[in-house]
């Protein structure tokens, strides 16, 4: 997919980003754009909306907010101003508890809590790209889920670095660190709460992966 109306340019801000329509979605990455089409499937869909569910019923009684795609999030550099922002993303999940910075065009500076499901277009970028990015810019707390191998990595910035991350299969009841009393069930979100372990163990050769299909 080419970029709107751009194709001449290789680096691109805030003040190009805003004209390019609602009918597609983009991201910026240092300047560098990603196309986030085409839409994410049924699978992604289920998992993010039912975490986005269980963080959004937890904060019904507490100050922080929590939005989901398509959401922008301004990640400037220190002598950057809005227009010329070069970083701008939208996280699957963003968990925010610092108000002061939220506007009607989204949310200027690293969030207290982003979660990104991985998907084929987006899995090295998310991996890779985004780990950096979000720790370069102090997001506290990176949670990327895989979908189909129903599996949660937990990355927590501490003296501006991300250590290796916590990983949680979908037994699991990851918390975070920000809201220590939120518990997120993974069960519902992988929908695996009437999976019977116990018995599918006593199938030769069964393995919970073998009939799903990888990223």
């Amino acid at each position: 997919m080419a970029i709107p109306k751009e194709t001449y340019k290789d680096h691109f801000t805030y003040a190009e980003y805003k004209d390019w329509g609602e009918e597609e979605r983009w991201e910026l990455i240092e300047g560098e754009a990603f196309s986030m089409s085409p839409a994410p499937g049924t699978n992604h869909q289920a998992v993010s909306g039912e975490i986005f569910r269980q963080i959004a019923n937890f904060l019904e009684s507490n100050p922080c907010q929590v939005f989901s795609a398509p959401f922008d999030v301004f990640l400037p550099e220190e002598d950057e101003s809005s227009n010329k922002t070069s970083t701008i993303v939208q996280p699957d999940i963003t968990v925010i508890c610092d108000k002061s910075k939220l506007r009607e065009k989204g949310f200027t500076g690293a969030p207290d809590i982003i979660i990104e499901i991985l998907s084929p277009s987006s899995a090295s970028r998310d991996q890779i790209k985004k780990l950096y990015l979000y720790e370069k810019k102090g997001v506290k707390e990176y949670w990327i889920v895989h979908p189909i191998d129903k599996i949660l990595w937990k990355y927590i910035l501490a003296d501006q670095q991300y250590g290796k991350p916590q990983i949680f299969d979908y037994k699991g009841t990851p918390s975070m660190d920000v809201l220590p009393d939120l518990k997120i069930n993974l069960r519902k979100v992988f929908g695996m709460e009437n999976y019977d372990e116990s018995a599918n163990e006593r199938r030769p050769g069964y393995s919970l992966k073998s009939k799903e299909n990888r990223l």
